[in-house]
């Protein structure tokens, strides 16, 4: 049984994450989403929103489960008994990261893989960071996220659903 970590902040999840999750779900035996708890950026949901927004977001995957975690990525993945960590790419500016990181887990556990999977097209633009901007001032950002994660956002920007 291949099991795969798929790691991120999801301050929110969007579209382009459960992308991702759907096909590495068809990929492996077993994918567990980890919410990184404390990552190194300003954020608008705590911890558990996080994972309530994400296990909601999946309840239609039966080989997924999602999972809080705090340290080193690679250890998350071993206390998981992954071998696999799966991440996505949009853009080249992904790949210089994703490379970067993706050596220093190697070196930390070579045991562990890294796969990559390219974002759909229509994702390639998303991002978590971008979704909240437009939402806060105003934009539609409902074709890009979960229902109930367009309704999370706009209440925690005081914005009215139209």
């Amino acid at each position: 049984m291949t099991i795969a970590v798929y790691p991120g902040s999801f301050d929110p999840v969007t579209n382009g994450h459960l992308d991702i999750a759907n096909r590495a779900a068809s990929l492996f035996d077993r994918v567990i989403i980890g919410i990184y708890d404390v990552p190194q950026k300003h954020l608008l949901f705590n911890t558990q929103e996080r994972v309530d927004l994400m296990k909601k977001s999946v309840t239609h995957l039966r080989n997924v489960r999602v999972e809080p975690y705090s340290g080193l990525t690679v250890g998350f993945a071993r206390a998981m008994n992954a071998k696999v960590i799966v991440r996505g790419l949009r853009m080249s500016s992904d790949f210089e990261r994703e490379f970067e990181m993706a050596l220093m887990n190697k070196k930390l556990d070579p045991d562990i893989e890294l796969v990559c999977l390219m974002s759909s097209l229509e994702f390639q633009f998303l991002s978590s960071s971008l979704l909240k901007e437009a939402c806060q001032l105003g934009g539609i950002i409902d074709s890009l996220v979960p229902a109930h994660v367009a309704e999370s956002l706009k209440s925690k920007y005081n914005i009215r659903s139209s």
